[in-house]
């Protein structure tokens, strides 16, 4: 079988997840721990029984202990499914596998519980350990911890195990996820690829008009490098999203205002439908996509009214706003008033 090449420490947060972990091992009456692949425990123990607790502790006999955990966990995902099977004190465990990408990362151990009838009557003795006085005295001076153990019938303790299995495994993958979408988005800022953003006039040489404002910022020493690119103003604050789905979007817009974007490309660049990102991006703004991006360019144009020389012309083209006509048009239906008049009042002229 391959294992994991997933570390599950960093896919998931393991103090949320102990949190969880303590909250479902009071509904079902279960101590519970999660382990990695090779048994080794990344959460502290929910509500560990008294007599599993102190066997535990005990210096030979936990590692037949960690032995159950890791062969539960290897079945359990050989099967494919929750695996209910006795330890090596008889006392009833699950090993809940959890797969990422159909690779074994980990499992819930749930159990300390001994069974009220007889319909695990098949269950398998996962590991086996040979007498010794030593573990006979333990067991002996523990007999009444292990009669205060949990009692269940078998039935309640499969529908347990199958409510775990489809519960762990949706929070896992869905936290995988949210890690590959943040990786993707890193590497999408770090080198952004040249098909994102298909309709996006480039700000490059090949734009007469951009680089003459380019040249006379740089002249006036208006102009300034931001990453290794350049802008006439300094990139706006970053905006953080309750969503973190749209963060990567929200970061794109607003570092470069002075492109064109389309609602379609930054669905690709969240990894999410334009339409789910419209519905996600009205939720999270408060309004539709196109008022958002129209009325931060607005807010950049009155900026550069305020702080440069720029004609109204060359701010058009800088914002990339198709004609000077259909930005005034815009910057009016916002400020009330044509960019001009806004010049002359902010001046007041």
């Amino acid at each position: 079988m391959r294992l994991s090449k997933y570390d599950l420490k960093s896919i998931i947060d393991l103090e949320k997840w102990h949190a969880l972990q303590d909250s479902m091992s009071l509904v079902t009456q279960m101590a519970i721990i999660t382990v990695d692949y090779k048994g080794v425990p990344v959460t502290r123990h929910s509500h560990c029984q008294a007599f599993c607790q102190a066997v535990r502790q005990d210096a030979e006999l936990s590692s037949y202990c960690q032995k159950c955990d890791a062969r539960g966990g290897l079945e359990a995902v050989r099967l494919n499914e929750p695996y209910v099977y006795l330890c090596h004190f008889n006392i009833l465990d699950i090993a809940i596998p959890i797969t990422v990408d159909n690779q074994y990362v980990g499992a819930v151990m749930a159990g300390q519980v001994r069974l009220a009838d007889n319909g695990g009557s098949r269950l398998e003795q996962i590991v086996t350990r040979p007498a010794s006085p030593e573990s006979a005295g333990t067991f002996a001076a523990l007999r009444q911890e292990y009669e205060q153990l949990p009692v269940m019938p078998y039935a309640q303790v499969v529908t347990i195990a199958e409510m775990l299995s489809h519960l762990c495994n949706y929070i896992v993958e869905e936290a995988s996820r949210k890690n590959e979408i943040m990786d993707l988005y890193r590497q999408a800022m770090a080198v952004p690829p040249v098909d994102i953003l298909p309709h996006m006039r480039p700000a490059d040489s090949a734009c007469p008009a951009l680089q003459e404002v380019q040249q006379e910022l740089s002249d006036s020493g208006a102009l300034i490098e931001s990453g290794g690119e350049s802008s006439i103003l300094p990139a706006s604050q970053a905006v953080s999203c309750s969503n973190p789905t749209l963060q990567p979007a929200f970061d794109y817009i607003h570092s470069r205002e002075h492109e064109n974007f389309s609602l379609e490309a930054m669905a690709r660049l969240c990894h999410i439908s334009p339409s789910y990102f419209s519905r996600l991006f009205v939720r999270e703004s408060g309004e539709n996509f196109s008022a958002y991006v129209s009325r931060l360019k607005i807010g950049r144009a009155k900026q550069l009214l305020e702080t440069t020389g720029l004609s109204v012309n060359q701010i058009s083209d800088h914002l990339s706003f198709c004609d000077a006509g259909y930005f005034i048009k815009i910057f009016k239906k916002y400020e009330q008033r044509t960019p001009a008049a806004y010049r002359s009042w902010i001046r007041g002229e």
